[in-house]
């Protein structure tokens, strides 16, 4: 399969190197000063770029028939917008927070928990998240996906960025700290215990692995999907 790399950061070279020892070829490995030359000789555009970036590199994939995969966060206020352009041409997208298989099962958990302490109201819950000190967006998008699953499963109505929750608010807390792949902690405290799932990356290679095999599935596919279709993983 012939890949192009949309954003050639510290993320896209790991890509690169899973790519090819999973016997695919890279034809591009587009940086902020790059053209868009060569991505119609691509199969499958991965894009990991920064949030201006993003849509830009997703429509021109689309626009060339290419189905795209984004790992790029922090742009998600243009999510619909990116949906409806690919339906509009008939094209193929899949948009992760994080393509790590730990992660998306760790996403699966953490909405079950979440059904499960809905009923307990004497339980608040609350969501840390660390990473590395060049990570552009906070919180992360791992964070935020993690949130909308407890807001979906709760009474929760909305999270807020490091501040104490009300009773409608799930409070984020986003840390920053050097060499941190990433590390999400989901609790629910009482006055006399507290519940605790946590996910720590240890690099970022699971990351990458994740978006290869999202690109390998979107293959010859149509239509908008997440990696829960490509784990097949209950919706």
């Amino acid at each position: 399969m012939k890949i192009a790399l949309l954003g050639y950061g510290k993320m896209g070279q790991i890509i690169e190197k899973i790519a090819l020892e999973r016997g695919h070829q890279i034809v591009l490995k587009k940086t902020s000063t790059d053209t868009y030359d060569r991505l119609e000789h691509a199969d499958v555009a991965i894009d990991f770029s920064v949030p201006t970036a993003a849509v830009a590199n997703i429509q021109a994939a689309l626009d060339r028939g290419i189905p795209v995969i984004s790992g790029t966060t922090g742009w998600l206020a243009d999510y619909q917008a990116v949906c409806d352009y690919c339906l509009d041409k008939r094209g193929a997208f899949l948009y992760g927070s994080n393509f790590s298989v730990g992660v998306n099962l760790f996403f699966q958990l953490n909405a079950y928990l979440a059904e499960l302490m809905a009923p307990l109201q004497n339980y608040t819950a609350e969501i840390e998240e660390i990473h590395h000190t060049q990570k552009l967006d906070a919180p992360s998008g791992t964070a935020i996906s993690l949130a909308q699953g407890i807001i979906n499963n709760s009474s929760y109505t909305q999270w807020t960025l490091n501040q104490k929750n009300t009773a409608q608010d799930l409070p984020i807390f986003a840390k920053r700290i050097d060499q941190v792949p990433g590390t999400h902690t989901v609790s629910y405290s009482s006055a006399i215990d507290t519940i605790e799932i946590k996910h720590t990356a240890h690099n970022r290679n699971g990351f990458a692995l994740g978006a290869v095999i999202a690109a390998e599935w979107i293959f010859h596919k149509k239509g908008i999907f997440s990696m829960k279709d490509v784990l097949n993983l209950k919706k």
